[in-house]
């Protein structure tokens, strides 16, 4: 198991295997000479008892590790479902902050390095309320960056709902 420390809001670990599984799985990025994983991965990665996080050196359960996730991302409950769909689905689902959105997401068999993204994901609740305009918004990036767009909208029993939108010629 890959011991990783919960930093300054951040996930990080020096552990060997946690290259290794950077490498082969694509879990994590390499920032200088640790490893870096976003909350959505370091919850995937407790889950499924890849890693252990310490806080100040006390090993953190599910329960806390939820409940400082939470307070560090007010969404993380409704972001974290959608990543750990399409991670169990065999997508690999990477931060995109850069673009605005929650996750771009790699197909099936490729990953960061083997290819583009096919996706860029903005999540929401069932219950969130967006406008055209935001809509519209979105949409725009995605076109922009070569990506389709994939909405993402979580129900209370946290089950993910998935709408592609795509640019069609008339």
């Amino acid at each position: 198991m890959i011991t990783a420390h919960l930093i300054n809001n951040s996930v990080k670990s020096n552990d060997p295997k946690a290259y290794n599984l950077t490498k082969t799985n694509f879990f994590g990025e390499k920032v200088g000479e640790t490893i870096e994983y976003s909350l959505f991965e370091a919850m995937y990665l407790v889950e499924t008892k890849k890693i252990e996080i310490l806080f100040n050196n006390k090993l953190l359960d599910h329960q806390d590790i939820d409940k400082k996730f939470s307070k560090i991302d007010k969404k993380f409950g409704i972001r974290y479902a959608v990543y750990k769909h399409l991670r169990k689905n065999g997508h690999i689902p990477k931060t995109a902050l850069k673009f605005g959105a929650e996750f771009r997401v790699y197909e099936k068999g490729k990953g960061p390095g083997k290819g583009h993204s096919k996706w860029i994901v903005f999540t929401d609740s069932e219950k969130g309320q967006n406008s055209w305009h935001d809509f519209s918004a979105k949409n725009r990036v995605a076109h922009s960056t070569g990506k389709k767009l994939l909405l993402a909208i979580v129900d209370d029993e946290k089950d993910v709902l998935f709408y592609e939108v795509a640019w069609t010629k008339i």
